[in-house]
């Protein structure tokens, strides 16, 4: 098939449409594989289905994406990048760290919840058992957060609000198991439930157990 008649298999014969470019194709290749990832599951997608879903034909999908897999280490790039504009935009300045690290994980939150196929990517078996470089790719981007949380713990510990018997990197990982189980009770339960308002309740709960004391009545006093 040439570039024309690939052509009018996207938009049909004889139309004013103008042509993709390959960076704008593959980035909507990406976008329609996240959606299908949350309606029919990781697993479940086919090159098929994912060039229905585009409008393209079949071999149009390899054209940009020399495997199935290749399209799944390109998602991956795209949700790391989504995530940290989500996450620099929640940040706000002039606070505590504390209060750096709630907005941090509000925002977390918040872009699961915009996208919900994030939850059963990184249980899929796509991740776990057939993708080394997505897997990688997903436990480097985990632990980067693990080391930004651990900084803003730790920097609580030395302003003696937060107590100096807590390890900051176990503080952190806690933090992240908040959010990774909480989105998957959120997943399991067909997104029945505010996730963001339940993160906030829970993480306050959290949060209140690594105050000090006297930061904890100062707070309770306010």
């Amino acid at each position: 098939m040439n570039e024309l008649q690939e052509s009018e298999r996207d938009y049909g014969p004889m139309t004013t449409h103008t042509r993709k470019s390959a960076d704008e194709r593959k980035e909507e290749i990406v976008e329609a594989t996240l959606r299908l990832a949350g309606e029919l599951g990781p697993d479940r997608i086919t090159t098929e289905a994912l060039a229905k879903e585009v409008g393209i034909s079949q071999p149009g999908i390899f054209r940009h994406f020399p495997t199935k897999g290749a399209i799944w280490e390109a998602v991956g790039r795209h949700i790391g990048k989504m995530l940290g504009d989500r996450m620099a935009r929640a940040r706000r300045k002039g606070l505590h760290p504390a209060d750096e690290l709630r907005d941090y994980v509000i925002g977390h939150l918040g872009f699961i919840k915009t996208t919900p196929a994030i939850p059963a990517i990184l249980f899929s078996r796509e991740l776990h058992a057939e993708n080394e470089n997505l897997r990688s790719f997903f436990a480097g981007l985990i632990a980067s957060r693990q080391r930004l949380f651990a900084s803003l713990i730790a920097a609580e510990i030395r302003a003696g609000r937060f107590r100096q018997d807590i390890d900051p990197d176990d503080a952190a990982l806690l933090v992240l198991a908040l959010i990774q189980g909480l989105a998957m009770r959120w997943s399991l339960n067909a997104r029945g439930f505010d996730l963001v308002e339940e993160g906030r309740r829970l993480l306050d709960l959290q949060l209140a157990g690594f105050k000090t004391l006297k930061q904890s009545g100062e707070d309770g006093g306010a």
